[in-house]
């Protein structure tokens, strides 16, 4: 029998795993054969694959460093700021790690100690409570295993099978589908473009140059025709300027938006809920790296004290978390406001010049166009 089985091996999970595998009899299972080489899977997390600066602050308290392999170029410095709509563009300063998203995945996952049962390409199956104990069923290879735990942890992300089926009357965050699809793109010029347009989404869009290729992304609700609203999001790109070259692939992932700390749900004493599962996730930028380490430590230490009555513990240690959501809530209601937007981007503030070889561009925000600074 396994004290704690964890569902997802994102960075979450995975973080959680390495730092409670050397105290506890863990199982951590992931849909993912995060064991193999990306060629020889098909199943593709879809994500930019930008570590933002809490995110990065987050790794060096917990004393990591990111590894050359899995690092990819261009290194980002400036987020090019696009208000579609209102014609208006303006660049901001800040700095962002570029990785291969898989890569990243598969290097946390090798952190994790050997005493950890870790296995890949598994599905769960079924869970159910048994007095004070869960059992699990899950699939690997078309075989069916059967495991008694004392806790059962989703950090199976955005679409949480966990989460839906435990916690059915819990307030859920709204969900967006995110596209991206990989554009073939020479001399792509290395900025984060975060793009606004109502047009398009009430979220963002965006543009990251990766390698020798240019994503192109946006957060679109799932109610309002998103197929058709991210071909709309391509043309107006390519008419104001940006050459998207031979499409190499297309990628697609919810994610969640919480607009209310009541939208967050951390679990019970039997079940726990880390990362994006929870709901923890900036509501101004879809950031959650940062939100998945963080809460996967909290988790870590509360289970120190008790794995049978570690919930209040976690729910305590959260608090900042939930304050952070608030206040990044807050900070949307001014980012997301057009008039406001306009405000502010026309005041240039704080803005910077970005020379390239045809022309200077002016630009600049006076708030923390911080979804990107998250």
């Amino acid at each position: 029998m396994y004290d704690i089985a964890i569902i997802g091996a994102g960075p979450a999970g995975a973080t959680l795993a390495r730092l409670i595998g050397h105290q506890y009899r863990v199982l951590l299972l992931d849909k993912r054969n995060l064991d193999m080489e990306r060629e020889e899977y098909s199943i593709i997390k879809a994500c930019g694959g930008l570590v933002a600066p809490d995110a990065q602050k987050v790794l060096a308290e917990q004393g990591l460093g990111l590894p050359q392999k899995v690092l990819t170029g261009p290194q980002l410095f400036v987020v090019r700021t696009i208000d579609l709509q209102q014609s208006l563009e303006r660049f901001y300063q800040g700095f962002y790690i570029n990785i291969d998203r898989e890569k990243f995945d598969r290097w946390l996952v090798s952190l994790v100690p050997e005493g950890v049962d870790a296995r890949f390409g598994c599905r769960l199956k079924s869970f159910e409570t048994r007095d004070d104990r869960l059992r699990i069923k899950f699939v690997q290879k078309g075989k069916e295993y059967v495991e008694d735990i004392k806790l059962l942890v989703g950090a199976d992300g955005a679409f949480s099978n966990i989460r839906r089926q435990a916690f059915q009357t819990a307030k859920y965050p709204k969900r967006y589908i995110s596209i991206q699809e990989w554009f073939e793109a020479d001399g792509v010029l290395p900025y984060f473009s975060a793009i606004f347009d109502r047009e398009i989404t009430d979220y963002y869009s965006w543009t990251i140059p990766k390698g020798d290729c240019l994503i192109v992304g946006a957060a679109l609700d799932l109610k309002d025709n998103s197929a058709a609203k991210f071909d709309l999001l391509k043309k107006k790109l390519v008419d104001y300027g940006f050459k998207l070259g031979s499409r190499v692939k297309r990628e697609g992932a919810f994610i969640l938006r919480p607009t209310s700390v009541n939208h967050i749900c951390t679990g019970n004493n039997l079940i726990a809920l880390v990362g994006e599962a929870a709901g923890w996730i900036s509501p101004s930028s879809a950031e959650g790296l940062s939100y998945a380490f963080k809460s996967a430590f909290h988790l870590a230490q509360s289970l120190q004290r008790d794995v049978s009555n570690f919930h209040d513990y976690y729910s305590r240690n959260t608090i900042h978390l939930r304050n952070n959501i608030l206040f990044k809530n807050f900070k949307s209601s001014f980012m997301y406001n057009s008039l406001l937007r306009k405000m502010v981007m026309k005041s240039g503030i704080q803005s910077i010049k970005v020379c390239n070889h045809e022309e200077t561009l002016h630009a600049g925000t006076a708030f923390d166009i911080g979804m990107f600074k998250d």
